[in-house]
């Protein structure tokens, strides 16, 4: 049957291709969204402004979080700098990587420690499946700029880009002002500030991959010791009045510069119209460090598993998806992120496993059940300041043991004597009051659960006593401490 076409047919048909040609879906690549996770190091959870700081001044930072999630209760997996970035770019328990501290485990005097610890591993291993390699997989262009720590290079672990990143764990003496000691970091003018340079680096990248989705890894070294900061900055804090525990006019300075470059990459991202479809995470790697920045109400700082060594800044915004001005005190730990932003990017590669839960639902305002949450420290980590630390004893920080929370309640474990600490976070933040004898069921109950999770993950417990260990000289040196002497 011969079918008939008038004038007026063919250009209906050619009016409806070329609509359904303008209005055609973009590639799924197009759709993904770009993302940047920004990982300060050794800031506390007290030391930005939407956090409660009335000395550091943050307004980039404290924008950012008007603009998407706070989280109040974030945790970092590990009170120190190595295994804490292990577990985020892993997304797995300390147990499955190795990663403990920084270094050797057998940290402080011999003759102080009561047991041989877990050997510590310096480097992630290449069998692990991790988040650079699971966006690498999923069509995403990666750059790692800064403080890496937990393998030679981030080039082997799924970034095509690494800059200043290595084992190195600080910058190094003078290593703040060019020329640098990071490898894998070109000298810029005399006196140019790192911060700023890899600020200038992550511009760069953004802005050479804006056509296509990125995943942009940017760990500041800022602001790790030594303290150093530019002169004109410091100054500004040399000249206002500080609050107890809060008042290093140097360490103000380091803050307020790296606040500085967070709001130039924000800049950036609106300038080249691709804010909307970035997810932009701020975090830090662990608590800060008691003896240049309190934080208060939580005890400790850095290397102790009480809040102020855990706890950490968290904020995550992404316009349209994460409702602006959100605060959350729902408990999340860092571990969170690697599944999370796999769910975020509706990756079709994934990581066969991950011990992290994915927050998704929670970024959308959705409730989620409570869960318990693991920290495990088989190894020692010396004392900074015996008398401003806060920790059980002067002579470290941490000593071998075990941590969980569930719900309110925090049950630490020692290895070294069987000691036992109960306390209850909602009364008492600040862990404060030792509750144990006062609740012994839950400490029954917590213990068991710690027993169970070590067995599931195969958690190292060390048992075997040091021959170098000596009573009176631990007694002589803890009185030494004491004293200050």
């Amino acid at each position: 049957m011969k079918t008939m076409f008038s004038a007026t047919g063919i250009w209906s048909v050619l009016s409806l291709t070329l609509l359904f040609s303008c209005n055609a879906q973009p590639s799924p690549e197009a759709k993904k969204p770009n993302v940047i996770l920004i990982n300060a190091d050794d800031l506390g959870w007290a030391d930005l402004g939407c956090m409660g700081s009335g000395y550091y001044e943050t307004p980039n930072i404290d924008r950012l979080g008007r603009e998407g999630m706070l989280f109040t209760q974030a945790y970092a997996s590990a009170a120190n700098c190595a295994p804490s970035r292990a577990h985020m770019i892993t997304g797995l328990w300390g147990p499955r990587h190795g990663i403990y501290t920084v270094g050797s485990s057998e940290r402080g005097n011999t003759k102080t420690r009561r047991l041989i610890p877990t050997p510590n591993a310096q480097s992630i291993p290449d069998s692990l499946y991790t988040l650079g390699e699971m966006f690498h997989d999923n069509g995403y262009r990666t750059a790692s700029i800064g403080k890496w720590h937990i393998s030679e290079s981030p080039l082997t672990e799924g970034f095509d880009v690494n800059i200043a990143g290595s084992h190195r764990g600080g910058p190094g003496h003078r290593g703040y002002f060019s020329p640098y000691n990071a490898e894998h970091l070109e000298a810029g003018p005399q006196g140019e500030y790192l911060t700023d340079r890899l600020t200038s680096e992550a511009i760069s990248f953004i802005n050479g991959n804006k056509e296509k989705p990125f995943f942009l890894y940017l760990p500041f070294y800022a602001v790790h010791k030594p303290l150093m900061a530019k002169e004109e900055v410091e100054a500004i804090y040399r000249a206002k009045k500080g609050a107890e525990g809060q008042s290093d006019a140097t360490y103000a300075a380091m803050i307020h510069t790296m606040d500085e470059n967070v709001g130039r990459l924000l800049t950036t991202l609106k300038n080249l119209g691709i804010e909307e479809n970035t997810i932009v995470i701020f975090t830090s790697d662990n608590g800060g460090i008691r003896d240049v920045s309190h934080q208060d109400p939580l005890r400790a700082g850095k290397g102790s598993y009480y809040e102020g060594g855990i706890r950490v800044p968290l904020i995550v915004k992404w316009p349209g998806h994460v409702k602006n001005g959100t605060v959350t005190e729902q408990p999340v730990i860092q571990r969170d992120l690697y599944p999370t932003l796999q769910s975020m990017i509706g990756a079709e590669k994934k990581a066969k496993h991950l011990d992290g839960t994915d927050i998704s639902p929670l970024l959308k305002g959705e409730p989620m059940p409570e869960r318990d949450f693991f920290w495990h420290f088989p190894v020692y980590l010396q004392a900074y300041n015996p008398l401003e630390d806060q920790a059980r004893d002067l002579l470290f920080r941490t000593r071998p043991g075990s941590v969980i929370r569930s719900g309110p309640w925090k049950l630490h474990e020692y290895f070294e004597d069987g000691g036992l600490e109960l306390y209850n976070l909602g009364d008492d933040p600040g862990e404060r009051h030792n509750v144990a004898g006062e609740h012994p069921e839950k400490v029954r109950e917590l213990r068991d659960r710690l027993e169970a999770w070590r067995t599931l993950t195969g958690a190292p417990v060390p048992t075997e006593k040091n021959p170098g260990f000596d009573k009176m000289f631990e007694i002589k040196k803890q009185q030494q401490a004491r004293t200050g002497s």
